[in-house]
């Protein structure tokens, strides 16, 4: 029977739909398979940890069938999740892709460079807003309301959680996105030398 769309908690029987969706929004929101062959690599990084380590602060969009088409992942506390990343979820996934011998020469080898370096998450500009989240969408749900209400979920569970405050890190290049988050009261977070990123962070208790 169809229900109407909207979020739901995160269920392990999703995995394969988050790994889909983080794969066809990596390439600065659009579709990175061209980029990185190995499909497992950018869920490696960037959502299937997250549903591991933290399920509780894992939401989706259900699109009414039992399908997930969109998600917001987090962690409430980004130095104990980079701790477990370090310790729980690598050995589980760098046989698949162990760490480089020397400097990336390929896309697929600059991310792996990032998992297995997951210190990166840990900087001091960014200790007053000790959550962090991710939140894709497949881009037929985009700009229907559905960001909004993942994130609407989100918030309320980190406040539940007693966090104050959350953060997040964007491709400086994508102005779509950049536009959503301004609209839900997210600020710029200065970082030095922040590279391609832009950092953004919010209080979770305004209400959106």
């Amino acid at each position: 029977m169809t229900q109407p769309a909207g979020p739901r908690a995160y269920h392990p029987d999703d995995r394969a739909a988050l790994a889909d969706i983080c794969v066809r929004t990596a390439d600065n929101g659009g579709d990175s398979r061209h980029l990185y062959p190995d499909r497992e690599l950018m869920p490696s990084i960037f959502a299937a940890p997250y549903a591991c380590l933290e399920p509780d602060l894992a939401f989706v969009i259900d699109d009414g069938t039992g399908q997930a088409v969109g998600y917001i992942l987090g962690t409430a506390n980004t130095a104990q999740f980079v701790e477990a990343f370090r310790g729980k979820w690598l050995p589980s996934v760098e046989k698949r892709f162990p760490a480089l011998a020397g400097p990336p020469r390929t896309p697929s080898e600059e991310m792996i460079a990032l998992l297995h370096d997951p210190e990166r998450m840990i900087l001091p500009e960014l200790a007053a807003h000790p959550a962090h989240l991710h939140i894709d969408l497949l881009p037929a749900w985009q700009r229907r309301g559905y960001g909004r209400a993942l994130m609407r979920t989100f918030l309320a569970a980190l406040r539940a959680k007693e966090v104050d405050a959350v953060h997040l890190s964007m491709l400086t290049s994508n102005a779509p996105a950049r536009a959503f988050y301004d609209r839900l009261g997210f600020g710029e977070i200065q970082v030095p030398d922040p590279g391609p990123v832009t950092y953004l962070g919010r209080t979770t208790e305004a209400d959106l």
